[in-house]
């Protein structure tokens, strides 16, 4: 029986490959990662992107102020938010706080879309306009890691 070297360093290397991405694997940060059905009563940061044009930023956030912090402060969970917003993009960030994702998610979507529109009818009154004219971009959450 013939052995061929080319073929010995050929399996040695494929098995030095899999070894290094087998180490690596097992010191992935993301295997620290908290499981995604683990969070359901960690902190819990939502996050909502919305497009909002310079001309109207001082009537979207009056809006905020009038309609979602009051609604906000008496919501069981409701840690408190930061709002940011971008002059460039003319693109807004809000990061609202959780106590945890069940007390957020325990909130009544139709509760959730009657603030909404309180928000949307304040800031067509404060414009004079029939049309919101702050659009949603993005929604999601953040998950504080330990």
């Amino acid at each position: 029986m013939k052995i061929n070297f080319k073929d010995k360093i050929k399996n040695l290397s494929f098995l030095f490959i899999c070894l290094f991405i087998f180490l690596f694997q097992v010191n992935s940060p993301i295997l620290k990662a908290l499981p995604m059905d683990s969070y359901q009563n960690g902190l819990v940061t939502e996050e909502l992107r919305l497009k909002i044009p310079s001309e109207f930023k001082k009537i979207w956030l009056q809006a905020e102020k009038e309609v979602w912090e009051p609604w906000l402060s008496i919501q069981d969970g409701f840690l408190g938010r930061q709002i940011f917003w971008d002059k460039e993009k003319e693109e807004a960030l809000i990061l609202v706080n959780w106590k945890n994702k069940k007390l957020w998610k325990s909130i009544s979507m139709n509760e959730v879309n009657e603030i909404q529109e309180k928000f949307e009818e304040n800031v067509k009154t404060s414009l004079n306009i029939n049309v919101n004219p702050f659009k949603l971009i993005y929604e999601g959450e953040l998950v504080k890691q330990g």
